[in-house]
């Protein structure tokens, strides 16, 4: 059994089948969608994972469903989780995509891990 919603990642999966450089990973308790090799959403559990600009967290105040993603008690600058509540329409979870995928070709790769 999967600890993240199946459902969710699969609505993600086709919002993303478009682009040429993606690649999902199963990471942390969830599922992780890599664009052209950087972090750029996912599912935890039963949130939407995303990675944005920080700068751009101020203009989501108004938006409901929220929060900035932390681990270990330690709040993650660029990251947030938005939960499954306020993505039951399709342009909700457009407008979420969108910001990760915008910010995505200035975002850094990690370095990569050689063994």
């Amino acid at each position: 059994m999967r600890k993240y919603n199946e459902a969710l990642a699969n609505r993600i999966a086709e919002k993303l089948m478009h682009l040429p450089d993606v690649e999902e990973k199963e990471m942390f308790t969830g599922l992780i969608f890599m664009v052209d090799g950087k972090m750029c959403v996912g599912v935890s559990k039963n949130d939407l994972m995303l990675r944005l600009n920080p700068d751009d967290i101020e203009r989501l105040n108004d938006k409901d469903g929220w929060e900035q993603m932390t681990m270990g008690g330690k709040r993650m600058s660029g990251y947030i989780l938005v939960s499954e509540d306020v993505l039951n329409r399709n342009d909700e979870l457009d407008f979420w995509i969108k910001l990760a995928l915008d910010f995505n070709p200035i975002a850094k790769s990690s370095k990569k891990r050689y063994k």
